[in-house]
């Protein structure tokens, strides 16, 4: 595969359960460009120093914190290992028995890290018992070391963490005498017992993992949700998949059907969910590093998993048969590897019946549309991709339960257009995109819907001198509302949002590289899903040196 001219001056995020591929960000760049001016600092900020040093701040996520309740709780070490290679970590865990049998009030994973010296970022997961509870990746460190940490609220995997479970983690590493950074983790849980006033957390019956092609679910489901933890990565052009140009445009990242990608579910080869990919930045993105030092992007530390609902489903799974629930990723060039789907099942049961019926009695989908047009560039301009995509389906099913006949219909719609434009020799390499992906679950008289939108708005361009300049703006936004009787009872907003501006000059020794960046990362969440009703956290960094942190709830 050719590089990209930027593509080669650094590394990139290994994906841990691959073969080590290296690479580093995607775009690249043309003219020369003003480094970005320091900022002021805030009362009570750091004064920055003219350019980054051989440490900086420690990595800060200004998401909000994991709620906690104020009840007896109880620590269980999960793992703890340093990572040099691919070995993965291995051991054992089991339950405590301090903070009540099985049912617990919440339960929070939190994952200490620290390294030192030069490594890429790496991509790691840590799995109970083949239950993925963890997918996370690594910042890349100071020459004087750095440390961060990760929270998870990972209650709902309660059916797992109930019995005694084999732990494997890895985040793949490589150790050597140019890239000396050995990953050093610790990773704890922490049980909250149910107790006084508060009770045990509403959690699935039954978690399963999608280790083999088929499943057989026990006949008495009467909800089921399948969730994905998609990442592109693992080194390659699937890690920069929103970047990648047709076959005939003259482009370093080659996919025949252009940009679009999408993360199926299907059932018996019937589809059955469909959802946007969320376009994870790692912290080596872009071709520039100190974009990502101290301010990593949305969710690069805590991956989110794709949520399908696939209630519709339940019928048909109930027959006590094995079923194939197959995950695939649409776009992805045939034979091409760089995805990664690890999928839980999250199955609710009905105490008062050994078996549930009923029926999947709708299924609507529209023909996957898909188009990305090239125009070439005129002498000494830009070439040019305008890609536009989209699906839509709909399912419905009902169950008849203990408790009655329960229908539940779920709609799907997925939609994705971006503008890449580049230069020759991709000395100027820019990106304009947006991702929705909305949905509406109606179950019996309550509907939820929920409405996301993603955005990429960046430019990186190499200059005179070779000085490299990345300016970046991401979004991440989701809108949720759950109505009974057409009417609101509860809601939440989430909208983080990050921008960076960082320069240094390629090519040289890591101390001639005169690098300057200032990013900000805010992260915004009200209603019901924020403790106290709200949240509001913004971290500015100049050249590593954190000038804002403000809370505004």
């Amino acid at each position: 595969m050719t590089r990209h001219r930027i593509m080669g001056l650094l590394g990139a995020l290994t994906l841990a359960a691959a073969t080590l591929a290296g690479t580093a960000g995607p775009a690249n760049a043309a003219a020369q460009a003003p480094a970005p001016a320091p900022a002021t600092p805030a009362p009570g900020g750091d004064v920055p120093p003219a350019e980054f040093g051989t440490d900086w701040h420690d990595p800060l996520t200004p998401a909000p914190p994991v709620a906690r309740p104020g009840t007896r709780s109880c620590e269980v070490t999960l793992a703890k290992a340093q990572f040099r290679d691919f070995t993965p970590y291995r051991g054992s865990y089991a339950p405590p028995a301090g903070c009540g049998a099985d049912h617990w009030a919440a339960v929070v994973l939190r994952l200490d890290g620290k390294v030192k010296g030069r490594q890429y970022d790496r991509l790691g997961h840590l799995s109970l018992g083949g239950v993925e509870i963890l997918r996370t990746s690594t910042p890349q460190p100071s020459p004087d070391g750095i440390t961060w940490s990760v929270e998870k609220d990972v209650t709902r995997y309660r059916d797992t963490l109930a019995r005694p479970q084999p732990v494997e983690m890895l985040i793949g590493n490589v150790v050597d005498e140019t890239y000396t950074g050995v990953i050093d983790v610790e990773v704890t849980l922490t049980f909250y017992a149910a107790e006084g006033r508060t009770g045990p957390a509403a959690t699935p019956d039954r978690v399963l993992p999608l280790t083999a092609p088929t499943v057989t679910t026990p006949r008495n489901t009467e909800r089921l949700l399948a969730e994905v933890y998609a990442t592109g990565s693992g080194g390659g052009c699937e890690e920069y998949w929103y970047m990648t140009t047709p076959d005939a445009a003259p482009y370093s990242c080659k996919a025949a059907d252009g940009p679009y990608r999408e993360v199926r579910v299907s059932v018996d080869g019937r589809p059955a969910g469909i959802a946007a990919p969320f376009p994870t930045v790692w912290t080596g993105g872009w071709s520039n590093p100190f974009l990502w030092y101290v301010t990593p992007g949305p969710r690069a530390f805590d991956v989110q998993p794709i949520t399908y609902d696939l209630t519709p489903f339940a019928a048909l799974l109930n027959d006590g048969r094995p079923h194939r629930i197959e995950v695939t990723v649409a776009g992805v060039p045939a034979g091409q590897s760089g995805w990664s789907t690890p999928t839980n099942l999250l199955l609710w049961q009905d105490e008062g019946r050994k078996v549930v019926t009923g029926a999947l009695t709708r299924h609507e989908e529209s023909a996957p549309a898909n188009s990305s047009r090239w125009t070439p560039a005129a002498p000494g301009g830009e070439h040019r991709l305008d890609t536009v995509g989209g699906h839509r389906l709909t399912v419905a099913g009902h169950l008849d339960t203990s408790h009655g006949r329960v229908a539940t219909t779920v709609t799907r719609a997925v939609h994705n257009t971006s503008v890449h434009r580049w230069t020759d020799g991709e000395n100027r390499d820019a990106l304009t995109a947006t991702w929705t992906d909305e949905e509406t679950v109606t179950r019996g008289s309550t509907a939820t819907r929920t409405h996301r939108a993603y955005t990429m708005d960046g430019e990186t361009t190499l200059g005179a001198g070779d000085r490299l300049r990345t300016v970046l703006s991401l979004g991440d936004r989701a809108d949720t509302a759950t109505l009974r009787g057409g009417r609101i009872t509860e809601a939440s907003r989430l909208d983080d949002r990050y921008t960076g501006d960082a320069t240094y000059t390629a090519n040289v020794p890591r101390d001639q590289r005169h690098a300057v960046a200032t990013t900000t990362a805010r992260s915004r969440l009200y209603g019901a899903q924020a403790p106290g009703g709200c949240h509001d956290r913004t971290v500015t960094a100049v050249q590593g040196t954190v000038t804002v942190d403000r809370r505004r709830c």
